[in-house]
């Protein structure tokens, strides 16, 4: 291509700002190399979905087998024994009432499946629910009703006329839970169809954590009225919260459940919308009217899914549950050091998850201190994304203690330059 501009438009960039953007060639575990030899450590797991690190090799054997036996298949009618074995392993290490395992191809995609399967099961039922309830702060994705379930502002300001209207309940603020809870009392009198929740951690809202025993009161309201409650677990979902699911930690079950991102490890697209079986049966008929209108031409895809039996193998068979608890007790030992540090706030951890606000002016996720910050990281070797004048650890659980030592100490030398 010479010296030309790239033609790519790549995503939440602002091209205007003529940011370097590093082109990298390869990756393996946590790290990142370009075609020097240059590295960056990935604190953030390439957007969250790097769960065991970078081309693992169970797993790029499993696409690589798969590849040269079937890449591709409609799956409207026909079926293929990759999906059929992922299917069934997911509905086994999940609570027993997800019985149904419906695929798509990003966490996106998964969340409109879970809105489309709660609305299609009021419709068939025969009950007039239409509104649909969320949690202040929230993001779920950028299509268009991923949007409309999401928080409102610079992320979707100029597709406001194609968003739907919804019910929104207060975040549970420390010390302002029951307020959060009575509010979604009320609303859910109103007989809603659903409400969607990130369960534990909402992650593009700022990485705000609230407790366990919110999640369950929550779900126990929801089951009270009989509004079905949706677990968008598409981030908190495969270790990341220290419990393979986040729903696990309050001891509840949804009516349904997206997961995406390490479902695969993080490796190739996939995601799947579980739900319990009065979901499915509402469309089961001999009348194909009420079939279940979601399709995506990749759903399902072999090779994708070959890659996620390979990840549940992973879990099957290595002491994944044990790095997690390594990786969490480090990341929490780190933070503590930071922890009253005056130029920063609201330090937290969740899980591998840690996260600090730095004492800005302008805080948010249009502060002009996050390209500062991403720059300095970027410089030395670490990929780390601040959202806004939030600083967040999300690395793959085959991050060395070195590595993890590294991200810590351009953390505070930042604060120290910038």
């Amino acid at each position: 291509m010479g010296n030309s501009p790239s033609p790519v438009w790549h995503p939440f960039t602002q091209h205007g700002l003529g940011e370097p953007i590093p082109l990298i060639d390869r990756a393996e575990g946590a790290r990142l190399y370009d075609r020097e030899g240059n590295s960056w450590i990935d604190a953030i797991s390439s957007w969250w979905v790097t769960t065991h690190g970078h081309a693992h090799p169970r797993i790029m054997a499993a696409i690589r087998a798969q590849s040269e036996k079937l890449d591709q298949l409609i799956f409207a009618g026909w079926t293929h024994e990759p999906a059929e074995r992922l299917a069934a392993e997911l509905v086994r290490i999940t609570p027993n009432p997800l019985t149904r395992v419906f695929f798509s191809d990003s966490g996106s995609t998964s969340v409109e499946v879970a809105l489309k399967m709660a609305l299609g099961y009021f419709a068939n039922i025969g009950e007039e629910r239409h509104r649909i309830l969320v949690l202040e702060h929230s993001y779920h994705g950028d299509t268009i009703g991923a949007m409309s379930v999401g928080e409102r502002g610079v992320f979707n300001r100029p597709y406001q006329p194609l968003l739907f209207n919804v019910g929104t309940i207060p975040f549970p603020q420390e010390g302002q839970e029951q307020q959060t809870l009575d509010a979604l009392e009320a609303a859910c009198a109103e007989k809603p169809a659903a409400f969607i929740v990130e369960p534990l951690i909402l992650g593009a809202g700022g990485m705000l954590i609230y407790p366990a025993w919110v999640l369950a009161e929550m779900r126990a309201i929801c089951a009270r009225h009989g509004v079905l409650f949706i677990a968008d677990e598409v981030m908190t979902g495969w270790g990341r919260t220290g419990t393979m699911f986040a729903c696990d930690q309050a001891g509840i079950i949804p009516d349904i459940m997206c997961l995406s991102k390490g479902l695969t490890g993080g490796a190739i697209p996939l995601a799947v919308t579980l739900c319990i079986e009065p979901i499915f049966a509402a469309h089961l008929s001999e009348d194909r009217a009420r079939l279940f209108y979601h399709s995506s031409s990749y759903t399902a895809n072999p090779i994708a899914c070959a890659a996620a039996n390979a990840n549940l193998e992973i879990w099957r068979d290595e002491p994944v549950q044990q790095r997690i608890d390594t990786l969490a007790d480090a990341q929490g030992a780190h933070l503590a050091m930071l922890t009253h540090d005056p130029r920063v706030a609201n330090a937290r951890r969740i899980g591998t998850i840690t996260a600090v606000d730095i004492v800005a002016p302008d805080g948010g996720y249009l502060s002009g201190l996050a390209p500062r910050l991403a720059a300095f990281y970027r410089e030395r070797g670490a990929l780390i994304r601040p959202l806004g004048n939030s600083v967040y650890l999300m690395p793959p659980y085959c991050t060395t203690a070195a590595d993890l030592a590294h991200l810590w100490h351009v953390i505070k030398e930042s604060l120290d330059r910038l």
